[in-house]
């Protein structure tokens, strides 16, 4: 797992550095001789998108041509991710997340896209842990509570996801399965109506993303037991982790990464890697990220590949494990 690095150290001599030696290297490749096409493949104002465009931003004040960011909305990201994949044109960059490039594999069939052949990992750019939260209305008041209680009543608790073989519905089977618990599953389209299901005690409990469930932890109406990173949340300081309490390895995360198709020449994919950790190593990117609760984890190439082919051998074995499969 990827220990957050220090960026904001690289400072403004970094960037300054940054902006003299990548015209330069422009100038020897002849590229980008156009503009550059950056696929974010979820609507504007998404996560994803606040990430893209600080990083395409970036590259278009170091590349001299505009990188512009493009929605591509659609099936979990995977469609947004397939037209990266499929790009012939040397001018298309893009971001993809944990569901299309490490559970989509094991979890569609007919997927348009391998991950592992069709796509070049640039940089693993953020991460946001998820929380176990639960209505407030269920007569827990902490994570061993929880377990007891749904021991108690196997079967009769629900959980809520936004789907299955998402992030959040993995992390909760994750959980069952370590502790032998029967829960409920009630899959939503998206996570709005699963969060307000949860407040309003429609649903038992859920493992969602920090973000979507942050303003309703601090309105009251709903109650976090754990957090699933590997240290505790600063946005969450006095929710324990899962670790904590005894589920050595049950670590998850949302994650971005920057892509490429695969054959993109590998001193552009050194030289791209390198300018996306600058554009989040800046004071005002880092604001950003924490207020959405990431963290900028930001890597190499091959830091991202090996990140990107663990993710998918821990969470495809599960899908598997769990007879999951969806139409691509």
């Amino acid at each position: 797992m990827p220990r957050r690095r220090s960026l904001l150290a690289l400072g403004t001599a970094a960037s300054a550095a940054s902006l003299a030696s990548f015209p330069m290297a422009r100038a020897q490749s002849g590229w980008p001789d156009r503009p550059v096409r950056f696929i974010v493949p979820f609507p504007g104002g998404s996560s994803p998108d606040l990430t893209g465009r600080l990083v395409a931003q970036h590259l278009a004040d170091v590349l001299g041509q505009p990188v512009v960011v493009e929605n591509k909305a659609g099936a979990g990201g995977n469609i947004g991710t397939d037209t990266v994949a499929k790009a012939t044109d040397g001018l298309t960059l893009g971001l993809s997340i944990n569901g299309p490039l490490s559970t989509a594999p094991a979890l569609y069939r007919g997927l348009p896209y391998d991950p592992q052949k069709d796509l070049a990992m640039i940089s693993l750019l953020v991460r946001g842990g998820q929380v176990l939260a639960v209505n407030r209305d269920l007569p827990v008041t902490d994570f061993a509570g929880f377990v007891a209680h749904a021991r108690a009543n196997p079967g009769k608790l629900t959980f809520g996801s936004v789907g299955a073989g998402s992030g959040g519905h993995l992390a909760m089977e994750d959980i069952k399965g370590r502790l032998g618990l029967t829960l409920e599953h009630v899959p939503y389209r998206g996570f709005p109506p699963a969060v307000l299901d949860l407040t309003a005690g429609r649903i038992s409990a859920m493992v969602v993303t920090a973000a979507a469930i942050l303003p309703q932890l601090r309105e009251g109406t709903g109650r976090a037991l754990a957090v699933t990173t590997e240290a505790r949340m600063p946005q969450l300081p006095e929710v324990p982790t899962l670790v904590e309490l005894g589920l050595d390895g049950a670590v998850s995360y949302g994650w971005q990464v920057m892509i490429a198709p695969t054959g993109t020449p590998a001193e552009r994919v050194a030289l791209l890697a390198r300018e996306a950790r600058r554009a989040l190593s800046t004071e005002r990117a880092r604001q950003v990220m924490e207020a959405a609760a990431f963290e900028v984890v930001a890597g190499t190439p091959e830091e991202a590949a090996a990140y990107v082919a663990a993710e998918a051998a821990r969470w495809g074995g599960l899908i598997r494990d769990l007879g999951l499969s969806l139409e691509g």
